[in-house]
């Protein structure tokens, strides 16, 4: 059932393939043994991106470990998503061994850790990797480089098997494979040059496009990771918990995200049967999803409504937000990659995701909006005492979620005492 070096038990894995389709073995496992262990709270974690099996674990492992000593008395369960999405080798997650590849590599190389996990993301498509990674290597100079880049790395995604709709703020595909893929390139080295000015000698001249277009590559797999989220949430861990709610209906479940799988457990509530109401408490840390996924109606464009609009109402508790202005993958790179606008050259690239991210942020830079009646706190609020009993709730973790270089920033600094606390005080577990 676990695994030996887990921190807590009982503690169960589901798996998911890219389908939603859930491991058998491991799904009847957790049916049958979540009553006989007498479990009364279990909480359900997803990861976002991670290259394998045992990212993720070790993931679970340290977030995990401060949880019994915290609600002593409590009979709680732990379930790990293990889910198909991808890292970039060069992307830090603090405490975490660096890839010893990515850090020999130069900045807009592909190191190999990369290379195999685009291998995994996107099979059938090594001629176009292995083109990509040449360019990156040779970084030839003028623009025919880079538009061959752009257009090779359309060529990446493929339609996931289950098809879930995407946030309805973002209709259609992101401007990364849309718009010119020259000025995409420039745009996003010019927002990356802002993140670390003093990095290395581009401080002292123009941003290197082929910085950029490495990041549209990295934007171009998130892409097709966040799509599969939203598929493995609705087609897969949603109906799970169907079964879960008739195999053992007294167990209280709290989910719990990271990025993508922030998205992956909110629209697990769209996938749940109808009058499933065992969810006590959804935890989305730093979640890399529009801001307004659960809107009623978006405010640009009234006649429309977040993908998720009302879900937090399948809750049976609240719906917590953390966020924080140190996470740049969210406050700077995703606006960006959401919507570029790449016709307004008097801007830099931070300019542009300033004002994009008012229409196109993410719930891991500001949190919930257009959303009547969300309570906004701090951490220190939040773990006083302060979180509303249902609705949404943006909690500011920027006291601890502050830690990371670039690209990414804080993104991943999540294991904290005080965010396990937070899951702890959603799901009103004593």
């Amino acid at each position: 059932m676990a695994d030996p070096g887990m921190s807590v038990t009982p503690y169960w894995e589901l798996t998911f393939d890219a389908d939603g389709d859930v491991d058998g073995t491991e799904r009847d496992r957790l049916l049958t043994q979540a009553a006989e262990r007498g479990v009364r709270d279990l909480i359900v974690f997803s990861h976002g991106w991670n290259n394998d099996r045992s990212d993720a674990t070790a993931l679970y492992r340290r977030f995990f470990a401060p949880v019994p000593k915290l609600a002593p008395k409590a009979r709680i369960g732990y379930a790990g998503v293990i889910w198909p999405s991808m890292r970039f080798g060069d992307e830090p997650i603090p405490d975490f061994p660096r890839s010893p590849a990515a850090g020999a590599a130069p900045r807009s190389a592909l190191d190999e850790e990369t290379r195999r996990a685009l291998s995994k993301a996107f099979p059938g498509r090594t001629a176009v990797l292995d083109r990509l990674a040449r360019l990156l290597d040779e970084r030839p100079a003028g623009d025919e480089g880079t538009a061959e880049f752009g257009r090779l790395v359309r060529l990446l995604p493929e339609p996931d098997g289950r098809q879930t709709v995407a946030d309805t703020d973002e209709a259609g595909e992101p401007a990364v494979f849309t718009c010119d893929p020259v000025t995409a390139c420039e745009q996003f080295a010019e927002a990356l040059a802002a993140l670390e000015p003093a990095a290395d000698s581009a401080a002292f001249g123009l941003p290197d496009p082929w910085d950029g277009a490495k990041e549209l590559l990295r934007q171009a797999t998130y892409y097709q990771m966040k799509r599969r989220a939203g598929t493995v949430g609705e087609h897969g861990l949603g109906p799970l918990l169907g079964r879960l709610a008739k195999a053992a209906p007294g167990v209280r479940v709290h989910l719990v995200g990271h990025s993508f799988g922030g998205r992956l457990v909110a629209f697990a509530l769209r996938g749940l049967p109808g009058p499933v109401r065992t969810v006590k408490s959804v935890t989305v840390l730093q979640g890399a999803f529009s801001h307004y996924v659960f809107a009623a109606r978006l405010p640009h464009a009234a006649d429309r409504s977040g993908a998720l609009k009302d879900a937090q109402r399948r809750v049976d508790g609240p719906v917590v937000c953390s966020h924080s202005h140190f996470d740049t993958a969210l406050g700077t790179i995703y606006p960006l990659a959401s919507r570029l606008a790449g016709d307004d050259r008097s801007c830099t690239g931070t300019e542009i995701a300033a004002v994009l991210g008012r229409r196109w942020g993410a719930l891991g830079h500001d949190g919930a909006q257009a959303v009547p009646d969300t309570a906004r706190l701090d951490l220190a609020a939040a773990l006083g005492g302060g979180l509303p009993a249902s609705g949404c709730v943006n909690v500011d973790a920027s006291a601890v979620v502050r830690r990371g270089g670039a690209p990414v920033g804080a993104h991943s600094d999540i294991v904290h005492p005080e965010l396990a606390r937070l899951v702890l005080a959603a799901g009103r577990i004593a």
